[in-house]
């Protein structure tokens, strides 16, 4: 199922490939790799804004993510928040200056009615806890997911479903709550086999991976502005943004390499433009020092490029053609 996913996600990229500027392969700068034996499934991926990323393992673990020094540490891990049990977690991001969300969100088989999002504290110290928890559901039956984010000046929160045929983009309520369902509603379409993503610190654009691309969208448009070929790994599943709006990749595998992706100039100069900041009302409340949290907040609109519509017509019908002959061959295997 795996190998189908890779293949049918080459497929789906074309029109993107020709439709937005593409870019090419991003040379391997290892930031660190992990030392923790337990690490084994790097699913999600957060830098805090203290230096320390933080990781969760995939489907089969127990429900705990790690803490793990980069730098100063050598990619040790120096802490540990254990909540229990866990159904299927995928997927990380940012939330307070010690916080993380982490998306329980996993469903490869779409049997579930609803997924979970917990909020859980990052430390320098091994802990168990009782996380809080939302319960969160999709429009129109359960979705597969893996990408969680939070929009760094509004905080709310999104989650970008894992489809073959196309994935989408679902926006929380502004406010999440524990004492009911949180129903998600789509915002627009994004690429498939969405793996992991994470919004830059302008809350301007956003960066969506599967296994070897991303793709780069400006928000609230979702416009595609950019297509970068990620540094190969065996299973990339991790993407994290920091405050500076570096970038980095973290793979499946016990004792992986994190990888720092340089982003080109071009592409720097589109998703780095002077940050939307305020003064915060308290250090606390904003997941990026400098980057007020405020909920309603108009964001200024994206400017189109005016592309014209043939040449996504005309490749997304040579990307479907491709995915009929490949179903077809594997059929008659």
């Amino acid at each position: 199922m795996l190998l189908l996913e890779r293949l049918l996600t080459g497929a789906m990229v074309v029109p993107f490939a020709l439709g937005a500027a593409s870019v090419p392969a991003q040379e391997r700068e290892v930031e660190f790799s992990f030392t923790d034996e337990r690490i084994v499934e790097s699913s999600g991926l957060v830098v805090m804004p203290d230096g320390l990323f933080v990781t969760v393992n995939d489907s089969g673990d127990e429900g705990r993510l790690f803490a793990v020094a980069a730098n100063d540490g050598g990619g040790d891990t120096v802490g540990v928040s254990s909540w229990g049990e866990a159904t299927d977690v995928e997927a990380l991001a940012p939330w307070d200056r010690d916080e993380v969300l982490v998306g329980d969100i996993g469903d490869n088989a779409g049997e579930r009615d609803s997924v979970s999002v917990l909020r859980v504290p990052v430390q320098r110290s091994d802990r168990s806890l009782e996380a809080e928890t939302f319960e969160v559901t999709y429009p129109g039956g359960p979705r597969d997911a893996e990408t969680l984010l939070v929009h760094p000046v509004t905080r709310r929160v999104y989650v970008a479903s894992k489809e073959i045929f196309g994935g989408t983009l679902y926006a929380a309520p502004e406010q999440l709550r524990s004492d009911r369902a949180n129903r998600l509603e789509p915002v627009g379409p994004v690429l498939s086999i969405a793996t992991d993503g994470a919004f830059f610190p302008d809350g301007k654009h956003l960066v969506l991976r599967d296994y070897g691309r991303a793709v780069v969208y400006a928000f609230p448009s979702l416009e595609p502005v950019a297509e970068l070929e990620l540094p190969e790994q065996d299973q990339g599943e991790g993407l994290a943004v920091d405050r500076d709006g570096e970038v980095f990749v973290s793979t499946e595998g016990q004792f992986t390499a994190v990888l720092h992706v340089t982003l080109p100039a071009l592409v720097r100069k589109v998703v780095s433009p002077q940050a939307v900041t305020a003064p915060p009302a308290s250090e606390s409340e904003a997941p990026f020092p400098g980057i007020q949290s405020r909920e309603g907040l108009e964001l200024p609109e994206t400017t189109s490029t005016d592309r014209p519509f043939w040449p996504w017509f005309l490749t997304g019908l040579l990307g479907l053609g491709a995915i009929v002959v490949l179903m077809f061959s594997l059929r008659r295997r």
